[in-house]
């Protein structure tokens, strides 16, 4: 089995994507319209956008993914980098792809000079809290939210 690797994913990865977008979104028992999902395809896709996707390949196949955006805070000059989406198919759970995004989006974060790096998970995703817990701070927030359209 070849080694994982970690790279940005580009225009020709969109089947693979769309793969694990939509297994992404069973996961977490949730849908959206196709236009969300093109749309966040090209904003993925865009340089002038702030949103960007790593994907873990074993060899040349996509076997998992993370989406992150810059954002600013009244907290700190810096920005902030969020973290949105993180998933791995479940074939390849277990083989560190979620670790090394992580270490990715940490690498990326710094070097654009980010405060902090940060995402949400559900209180039930328990392997994924495990994996989270060695590589970050659990800082105790509940997120609120309240849908408007």
């Amino acid at each position: 089995m070849s080694a994982l690797t970690i790279a940005t994913i580009t225009p020709e990865l969109r089947t693979a994507w769309d793969g694990l977008w939509h297994g992404y979104l069973t996961f977490y028992k949730a849908s959206v319209p196709r236009e969300v999902t093109d749309v966040t395809w090209q904003r993925l896709q865009d340089p002038d956008e702030p949103m960007f996707a790593l994907g873990a390949f074993q060899g040349r196949q996509l076997v998992a993914f993370a989406h992150y955006l810059f954002h600013r805070s009244t907290w700190t000059v810096a920005p902030y980098c969020y973290l949105q989406d993180l998933f791995t198919a479940e074939e390849a759970r277990g083989r560190g792809a979620a670790r090394l995004l992580i270490e990715e989006v940490y690498r990326r974060a710094a070097e654009a000079g980010a405060a902090r790096v940060y995402w949400l998970t559900h209180e039930t995703n328990t392997r994924a809290r495990a994996l989270y817990d060695q590589v970050a701070e659990n800082a105790g927030f509940i997120q609120y939210r309240k849908a408007l359209g």
